[in-house]
């Protein structure tokens, strides 16, 4: 039975949420006191100007970059203090996380790139659910092929199913397709929204294209490190 204060907290919750790094130059302000609610399968895009603090943020929210100051509650728990290897496991087993570079592990086919989060959470059946996820992003047939033996797009359909395989509750994309071409980035966002949309999972999207960050349900625009707009997208009109 879910937990009943868990079902009704934001999914993510960000309060006062500063983020400093040390540079041969001195202190750098890399996030400077950020306050963000997002509701549970909500669809947020997230835009700005290279070196805003996007990707900051984002690995923020996943427990990959340690906060300076300020508390991140992430699917009904505060991550702000947790050690490494509950960081780890609460990433495991709340979030996917979908980068540009695609991350698979190049000695892995597809099938075993995207059995393994469910490897290491002991779940049975992994490479059976792994294949039912690979044949949901068209690449049934593509099983037993290595990343170098994929395109661009294949390999980012397979970072997907590995991302969804252990249906998370929130899904963490920085720019997906930003190594792909045009039709092919389009795909994957299909994909990416299906997938969503199928799991209610609450999606924080990452991108430089307006036109990606309109098929989200809210537009946040960072710069320098704040979050200076919080939109809804227009709705299209013919």
């Amino acid at each position: 039975m879910p937990d009943t204060q868990t079902a009704k907290s934001p999914a993510i919750q960000l309060n006062d949420v500063h983020l400093t790094l040390n540079s041969d130059a001195g202190e750098v302000n890399i996030l400077r006191g950020i306050n963000l609610n997002i509701a549970r399968g909500e669809t947020v895009g997230l835009v700005g100007p290279s070196g805003s603090g996007k990707t900051s943020m984002l690995m923020v929210i996943a427990g990959l970059e340690r906060a300076t100051r300020g508390e991140i509650h992430v699917a009904g728990q505060d991550i702000t203090h947790k050690s490494e290897d509950q960081l780890a496991l609460f990433r495991r087993d709340h979030t996917g996380i979908v980068f540009q570079n695609f991350h698979l592990v190049p000695t892995m086919t597809a099938l075993e790139n995207v059995a393994l989060p469910l490897e290491f959470a002991g779940r049975k059946q992994a490479f059976e659910a792994a294949q039912e996820q690979l044949a949901a992003v068209g690449l049934g047939h593509r099983l037993e092929h290595y990343p170098g033996q994929l395109s661009g797009g294949e390999q980012q359909r397979v970072a997907l199913a590995r991302a969804f395989v252990s249906e998370p509750t929130i899904l963490l994309a920085d720019e997906p397709t930003g190594n792909l071409d045009g039709k092919t980035g389009e795909t994957v966002m299909d994909l990416l929204f299906d997938l969503h949309e199928r799991k209610n999972t609450t999606l924080l999207l990452i991108t430089h294209a307006p036109v990606l960050a309109e098929r989200c349900s809210r537009i946040l625009s960072m710069s320098d490190g704040n979050i200076v707009s919080d939109d809804v997208p227009s709705p299209v009109t013919a």
